[in-house]
């Protein structure tokens, strides 16, 4: 249990993003994606998530872990209209309307909250996603849909220190997603796995580089030399302990930066590339693509015009 505090401890937490939502029409994503961890409260109607079609009940939660399409589907007749990520993000308007007036959470027929957060070890690598978790739903929680509520209402008001308690509530409830993990004895292996690497001072080394120079030379040849081991040993390094090559790693790291970029500054999508690392703005354009399944300019707009 001391191997895990000392990872709670290392976590650096940011709030993202929390909304209250109304249904408008069902539909299901069969690819939906975030960079961030979603973790939504369903108050009235149905949400279902896999490829199984798993059910969310009333008062739970459903965790979708960030970096990891999962199939989404919300509403009663979800199955009826499918659509990709890419136009339900473009489309999102026709499908949710946005609930801020406190008396009415949780009120709504097909409703629910949602919590947006990342979640870092030593503020470099994305927790949830190291583990390479699936989506899955939290029981009989009240401490966990207390505190998604209390961000929402804090979120939607306009009242001094708003942003501090935010955050508090937001570090609590990645907490509180944890020790749920480690009660229900949730993904046993890979936490042990991640328990043991992260203290590995070395990889820490590798990962404070990669996030201080994602603009710069991230070679297995510089990398070999903050880690210092040998070229030909550096990926093989990397990947053991970690179970991804260190060029995705990188690639990953770089494109979260660009979409944190794209929601918090009006930089052009020419220098957030080069800010990133990419010196051709039209190879950086098809990775985003690639990886989002969405342009960067459209997920921008999507931002600016919604933040939903």
């Amino acid at each position: 249990m001391e191997d895990y505090n000392k990872v709670i401890e290392s976590l650096g937490v940011r709030y993202i993003k929390a909304k209250n939502l109304v249904l408008r029409q069902s539909v299901t994503v069969r690819n939906a994606y975030d960079v961030g961890n979603n973790l939504i409260l369903l108050h009235q109607g149905k949400i279902t998530f896999g490829d199984e079609d798993q059910t969310v009940e009333e008062n739970e939660l459903l965790f979708l872990p960030g970096g990891r399409a999962t199939r989404v589907g919300y509403g009663q007749n979800a199955a009826s209209r499918v659509i990709s990520n890419d136009d339900f993000i473009t489309n999102k308007d026709r499908f949710f309307t946005s609930n801020d007036q406190l008396d009415y959470i949780g009120d709504a027929e097909e409703s629910h909250s949602s919590v947006v957060f990342e979640a870092k070890v030593f503020d470099s690598v994305n927790f949830f996603a190291s583990l390479d978790v699936p989506a899955f739903v939290i029981k009989k929680n009240d401490r966990l849909a207390n505190l998604v509520i209390k961000i929402i209402e804090e979120s939607i008001q306009d009242l001094p220190g708003r942003e501090r308690l935010v955050t508090i509530y937001t570090e609590n409830l990645v907490v509180e997603v944890v020790r749920y993990i480690l009660q229900n004895n949730m993904f046993v292996e890979q936490l042990a796995t991640n328990s043991t690497y992260f203290k590995d001072p070395r990889l820490i080394d590798l990962f404070n580089f990669i996030k201080e120079n994602l603009s710069g030379d991230l070679s297995n040849k510089v990398l070999a030399g903050v880690a210092n081991v040998s070229e030909d040993y550096v990926g093989q390094y990397f990947k053991m302990l970690t179970n991804i090559n260190p060029q995705d790693y990188i690639e990953y790291q770089r494109m979260e930066r660009a979409v944190s970029l794209l929601r918090t500054t009006k930089k052009s999508i020419r220098d957030i590339g080069k800010e990133v690392g990419y010196k051709d703005t039209a190879y950086f354009c098809r990775r985003f693509k690639m990886m989002f399944g969405i342009p960067a300019g459209k997920m921008r707009r999507r931002e600016s015009a919604m933040n939903i």
